[in-house]
């Protein structure tokens, strides 16, 4: 397609619905297209779009699922104006079609796109859709999915299965041929705070290994002071971090990792070729992480702790009795990458060139 196109990508929140709409960014970027953001100023897209060198437009909107009742209504007050904000947005840029994330965000950009006949293409990582992918499974033209299953929630034909869009930086993570043994910990774009507290509690057992170990765990916001100070104590080699812009650049630092299961991180583990210990997130929607997790142990690329059988002490073993044996780390590293799906940003390209060019 030779025309150059205005794509609104709307999905925020999360790393979880921000890092693959990047990725279809970035291919858009590439075939000469102009993507734009719509997010809000205290969800992730705040950092990770600008950051990235996109524009971004601002809107006000909150959850609605498994919010409390006072955010819900908040919600609800915001919503029309949030709407009318993108419809007179979309005046001005003109966009030909909207790739929607899901979450909350999503919600008043593709209200208005229906109300303008934009055409909306979808994306849904995980095996039952999100609150707002569900409610807009019917004015899609088009819904890329990760799970074959979750096309029964969509109109015969709308859905395909792509898999979830990785930037295309983590497909160029070399394996790891020298140094240190590194463990990388991400306990996703917010942090987690039973993983902060189970390395915590694995530091001691780890400090046996700190002639040859190096951590670089990114523990969200809140609590990295607190572990930053405790980590300097133990004499253990590493960084702690709030956040990690370049995940991709630790990645190819890492001989190990640990990390929750979104389906966003688990495709970036994948892409990258890493092995790991995935610790779903027990109270995830229909248990979408414990499904990632064991899809990717299944393969081969990584061992499943659930949180209700996690401790330092264990985590500390695992991650020991794996460090002793690089042959079988190489081996899950390849395992992994067999799950990576390198075509999916450029596949969301071009089916929506498809539904622009369809809608004159």
């Amino acid at each position: 397609m030779s025309r150059k196109l205005t794509i609104c990508m709307a999905g925020g929140g999360t790393g979880g619905h921000i890092i693959p709409a990047l990725a279809v960014a970035d291919a858009l970027k590439a075939r000469g297209h102009q993507p734009f953001f719509v997010g809000t100023r205290t969800g992730m897209e705040a950092r990770l779009v600008p950051a990235a060198n996109y524009p971004i437009e601002w809107i006000e909107i909150g959850g609605l699922n498994r919010v409390s009742l006072t955010r819900r209504l908040r919600t609800f007050w915001q919503l029309p104006a949030s709407v009318l904000r993108v419809r007179r947005l979309f005046d001005v840029r003109r966009p030909d079609a909207v790739f929607s994330m899901g979450g909350y965000v999503a919600g008043p950009v593709t209200i208005a796109a229906r109300t303008k006949s934009v055409p909306i293409v979808l994306m849904e990582p995980n095996a039952v859709p999100g609150y707002t992918n569900r409610k807009m499974a019917r004015s899609v033209r088009k819904a890329l999915i990760n799970f074959p299953e979750t096309a029964d929630y969509f109109p015969k034909g709308v859905a395909e299965q792509t898999g979830v869009p990785v930037r295309e930086v983590f497909f160029r993570v070399a394996p790891k041929t020298a140094g240190k043994f590194t463990l990388l910990i991400l306990g996703g774009s917010q942090g987690s705070h039973i993983l902060n507290e189970t390395m915590r509690q694995a530091w001691p057992q780890l400090a046996a290994m700190r002639e040859c170990m190096r951590i670089i765990h990114q523990t969200g916001p809140k609590e990295a002071e607190e572990l930053a100070k405790g980590f300097q104590a133990t004499g253990l080699d590493g960084e702690i971090a709030p956040f990690i812009q370049d995940v991709a650049g630790a990645m190819s630092r890492a001989d190990l990792m640990i990390s929750r299961s979104g389906a966003s991180t688990v495709s970036e583990i994948a892409a990258a070729g890493r092995p790991a210990i995935l610790i779903p997130f027990a109270r995830a929607a229909d248990n979408h992480q414990l499904r990632n997790a064991e899809s990717f142990a299944r393969a081969g690329g990584g061992i499943v702790i659930e949180e209700t059988e996690l401790t330092g002490a264990r985590l500390a073993a695992e991650v020991s009795a794996l460090a002793s044996e690089p042959d079988r780390l190489r081996r899950m590293g390849e395992c992994a990458r067999t799950l990576a799906k390198p075509g999916a940003a450029n596949r969301a390209v071009e089916i929506l060139e498809e539904v622009a060019r369809q809608n004159g």
